[in-house]
């Protein structure tokens, strides 16, 4: 994946990984460069999720490489790999606990003693900008589905990762949250220069904000590049739907027959 950064941010070499009765990964490589915003597209099952938690060692994989700034995931400490990677999983738990302090965790990888003014001058800084500031101090458990993810988004940003993780980030939210929240991932890459993985079913939602595209299938990465690999042949081919490619507005528009 290249967006015209030289930076390399994530390579993942001949990845595989086993569940006891199933293969779910095979022989997976890319590499992510700065700024690179990639949708990892697929039918449920086919391995998405278990790629995310591969990558952030939440699953350890069995073969192949993985490296973050060059350095190999394997044998980097949890607190070192917390501060080049961060992951909003699908279904976040907080505890009884204020936005500030939710997002505060976010700092936990870099804390030797106790929290300084530096991290909590962040951690307001990050609630500022993702337009938390109206209840840094509610408890978390008393937001929105919309307002949860944005906390999510904020706590892993304050580990100022090079490359965030977000499993179908918009999946339990409504219109108005998705393309809210989409944005918020785009511009929080583009200003900061990071990389973002991210896995979704809606493709017509990843083509708005994505600009690099991974297809898999069967555990393999069937396609992957910008636009061009978004064909109605792909598609079918991933999806086992036929489909109609238009285009609004120089955007591509993907409708099943």
């Amino acid at each position: 994946m290249h967006n015209g950064n030289s930076v390399k941010k994530l390579e993942v070499e001949n990845l595989s990984f086993d569940f006891p009765t199933k293969a779910v990964l095979k022989e997976v490589s890319f590499t992510l460069h700065g700024g690179d915003c990639v949708a990892v597209l697929g039918t449920n099952g086919v391995g998405k999720s278990t790629l995310l938690k591969c990558l952030n060692r939440v699953l350890h994989h069995k073969e192949g490489r993985v490296a973050v700034d060059g350095e190999c995931v394997k044998t980097m400490t949890r607190n070192s790999l917390a501060q080049k990677i961060g992951y909003v999983a699908q279904r976040n738990e907080f505890s009884h606990t204020t936005v500030f302090d939710a997002v505060l965790l976010g700092r936990k990888p870099y804390i030797k003693w106790d929290i300084t003014q530096e991290d909590i001058h962040l951690v307001q800084g990050i609630i500022e900008k993702m337009s938390l500031s109206s209840f840094a101090m509610r408890n978390v458990n008393q937001l929105s589905g919309g307002e949860m993810q944005k906390v999510a988004i904020a706590r892993a940003l304050a580990q100022q990762p090079t490359i965030l993780l977000f499993d179908e980030p918009t999946s339990n939210l409504d219109l108005k949250n998705q393309l809210e929240v989409i944005k918020l991932i785009k511009s929080v890459v583009t200003e900061s220069n990071l990389s973002a993985l991210v896995t979704m079913h809606d493709l017509n939602l990843a083509i708005r904000f994505a600009d690099q595209f991974i297809f898999m299938r069967e555990g393999r990465i069937f396609a992957a590049g910008g636009r061009d690999i978004l064909t109605e042949e792909n598609i079918r081919k991933v999806y086992q739907v036929e489909v109609d490619i238009h285009y609004h507005k120089g955007t591509p528009v993907v409708i099943p027959q």
